[in-house]
């Protein structure tokens, strides 16, 4: 190679080496601002299957990367103060999950990288321009699933045949939540069963909500947000005393006395936007990673909260069920 083209070529390279590995060079490792919605204990398998993927692509907590928690507890409002953290702190990246969340990065900054582990409709809230161009400084994975509400529709019809009216609590503050609601009630139409829509702002309209569908409601659907989430064990206590049987997107639910659950495995999730955080790292802007969807489901059934609700579980469901809880 002629002396010209190998200075240009080493010219090149050094331009597109990414800042993060300059920064290490120059003997700062990379910063991660983490927002998780829930709190530490809550998400702790999340948080650990985004760390040992990282790991495994040559980023190590403490070494060759740092990262700075905060933790919302679901509260949605802290998500404006600790992303303002963030912006003071100079992180290269911010990961979190939830819309609330993930709109609260977005508002705060134009240009640190937002990685998104899950999050409901990314182009229907204004997250991303589009899902395989999502442009701007916002990329990551998507909750959305084909026909997910349908088949949260058919655990319930197998596990109370003839069900006709339904119950669902959604937390309309949250912007995660319209088009969950949009496709559960659509999918309860299709089955011919009628639709209760109880709404909630807060943790203190959880037990009202329940007193109306008291002798109404033959089963249940909760909308995942952070309060709801973090108000899962409370809302399953209402289920069984109402007696509810109740259906979910999130394992968490179901691991804090739920029925069933349904729905995209997050530790996977997190793993897969660990590898965002990767790229990113290396070079690539956000905008040009597509947005992915979910490709690794679960599904677990609570036996105690069945046998709690007089309910027999059909051998079929159990079969196909990817944990028994007993």
């Amino acid at each position: 190679m002629k002396r010209r083209e190998f200075l240009t070529l080493l010219g090149g390279a050094a331009a597109a080496w990414p800042l993060a590995a300059r920064a290490q060079q120059a003997g700062k490792a990379p910063t991660i601002g983490f927002l998780g919605s829930q709190s530490q204990s809550s998400q702790k398998p999340w948080t650990d299957a985004f760390v040992q993927r990282l790991r495994a692509l040559g980023w190590v907590e403490g070494r060759t990367v740092a990262i700075e928690y905060r933790w919302a507890d679901g509260i949605g409002a802290r998500a404006a103060e600790f992303v303002a953290e963030f912006v003071r702190l100079k992180v290269d990246v911010i990961v979190t999950n939830g819309t609330p969340m993930v709109l609260a990065a977005k508002r705060a900054t134009s240009t640190i990288p937002i990685v998104f582990a899950a999050t409901g409709d990314p182009v229907g809230a204004g997250l991303v321009a589009s899902l395989g161009r999502p442009g701007g400084n916002v990329t990551g994975l998507s909750l959305q699933a084909s026909d997910l509400a349908g088949k949260h529709m058919e655990l319930l019809r197998e596990i109370r045949p003839g069900f006709s009216r339904l119950a669902i609590i959604v937390n309309v503050g949250s912007a995660n939540t319209v088009s969950q609601l949009q496709e559960a009630q659509a999918a309860a139409r299709s089955l011919g069963v009628a639709v209760d829509v109880l709404e909630i702002h807060r943790a203190e309209d959880i037990a009202p909500a329940f007193e109306a569908a008291k002798g109404r409601a033959e089963a249940l659907f909760v909308l995942n947000d952070p309060l709801t989430i973090s108000q899962r064990a409370r809302i399953n206590e209402l289920a069984i005393a109402a007696g509810l049987p109740t259906v979910y997107a999130l394992r968490e639910f179901a691991d804090s006395g739920g029925l069933i659950s349904y729905g995209p495995h997050f530790p996977d999730l997190f793993r897969r936007a660990a590898e965002f955080v990767d790229k990113i790292l290396r070079g690539t802007k956000p905008g040009d990673i597509p947005v992915e969807q979910p490709t690794k489901f679960e599904l677990v059934v609570n036996l105690k909260t069945a046998k709690a609700l007089g309910l027999a579980v059909p051998p079929t469901l159990l079969a196909r069920a990817d944990e028994v809880i007993e």
